[in-house]
């Protein structure tokens, strides 16, 4: 697969109405060393607690599986044999569909069970490739079908995953007396990207599951799920933070910051300075409180954000980690940087190594851990959970 272009997987998701825990469960897992990403959409019967359960056991295994290159057959024979069944309708108690994005042999395989059918769109038309039956030999389940298809990913590519709550929202309704139905559900992401060709998959699975949730008349029947995988050109952020160690190398750092292609942001006061003298500009000072545990702001010419340096890193630290379909981003300056973060690909810190006496005091919280200690937080968050590609420079 040709490594030209990004791919951005999101999930958006809306638990059954009065159920704090939701029965649908997404899991992704990227690994580098193999140039490969995992990604299981798994369906709990019923809602609550319990279809939790079934389908995070049945999200793992299916991850698990995957990653050691079984085959499809295998896998599915695997993971029907484990999962429990509903002794009155004589079903398992979770359905899945599992994303296999192979980048070093340029294919994606898709092995669905239950779940309605993905979604993969060319551009804005539909793109069909060939489905193959899975016929169940295990004495547990013969004769089940689940299907599977394979092929070459190109730019531009899109695949929609989608859980009953988005296909039966809805139901019961004038409008929809038998449910949205898979044929509208198409239509209506086709209709998204033609109308927008650039909408990213965060966009596309929020408006989906915000139109099922329209469909059900706001009052959600049904734990409902869309995740959204893009491949794409990827999105560039630069993050510089702290001067360099030697201030020689402040030039260094200014030219990075002129000649980077892509969006920019810059962390920390001295850091702004220098690059502001070097490239010969101005920085302009806001006052809007936006957050009151930070300091405004501030803004220059080329970059996208100014903002202060260690306590609005371990900010950011904090909201990624606590990020998820449902956190809603404010206005603040941390808020600012996860949406930028969020909305990029390739990411790259150039941390500079001065040590900033002021944050050596004992006096100061416990958790104002040193720059380099919280950059590093903040990208083994963004490489787990939001499968970033983020590179580290130090200066």
């Amino acid at each position: 697969m040709s490594n030209d272009f990004y791919i951005e997987v999101e999930v958006k998701q809306k638990n059954h109405e009065e159920e704090r825990i939701c029965g649908d469960v997404f899991l992704s897992e990227k690994y580098k060393e193999e140039n490969r990403m995992v990604l299981v959409l798994s369906d709990g019967l019923g809602h609550g607690v319990k279809a939790n359960m079934l389908a995070t056991l049945t999200s793992t295994m299916a991850l698990n599986f995957t990653r050691e290159h079984k085959e499809v057959q295998t896998i599915a024979e695997i993971i029907m044999n484990t999962l429990p069944v509903d002794k009155t309708r004589k079903i398992s108690y979770a359905t899945f569909t599992i994303v296999d994005v192979d980048y070093y042999n340029g294919k994606v395989t898709i092995l669905e069970y239950d779940n309605p059918t993905a979604i993969i769109l060319r551009g804005n038309k539909i793109y069909k490739p060939k489905w193959e039956k899975i016929v169940l030999e295990s004495e547990k389940n013969k004769g089940k079908e689940l299907k599977s298809c394979s092929f070459e990913p190109k730019k531009e590519d899109r695949i929609i995953l989608g859980s009953d709550g988005i296909v039966q929202s809805g139901l019961g309704t004038d409008k929809y007396p038998f449910g949205w139905g898979h044929e509208n559900f198409q239509e209506f992401v086709k209709r998204l990207v033609y109308n927008d060709p650039g909408i990213s998959a965060n966009k596309l699975s929020t408006k989906i599951v915000n139109m099922a949730y329209q469909n059900d008349g706001y009052y959600a029947k049904d734990d409902t799920s869309c995740c959204a995988v893009y491949f794409r050109e990827p999105r560039r952020l630069l993050v510089c933070t702290g001067p360099p160690f030697d201030s020689n190398d402040d030039e260094r750092l200014a030219n990075t910051v002129k000649t980077f292609e892509g969006s920019k942001v810059i962390m920390g006061a001295t850091t702004g300075d220098i690059i502001a003298r070097e490239l010969n500009m101005e920085i302009e000072d806001s006052f809007e409180f936006e957050d009151p545990d930070l300091p405004p702001v501030s803004y220059m010419e080329g970059v996208d954000l100014v903002t202060e340096g260690i306590l609005t890193l371990s900010k950011v630290a904090d909201i990624l980690k606590k990020y998820n379909s449902n956190y809603i981003l404010k206005k603040g300056p941390a808020d600012q940087i996860v949406r930028l973060l969020k909305d990029s690909d390739e990411i790259h810190f150039v941390i500079g190594t001065r040590i900033n006496e002021a944050h050596q005091d004992p006096s100061l919280p416990v958790e104002l851990e040193i720059r380099r200690t919280v950059v590093k937080r903040i990208a083994n968050t963004l490489e787990e959970k939001f499968l970033k590609e983020v590179t580290l420079e130090y200066i």
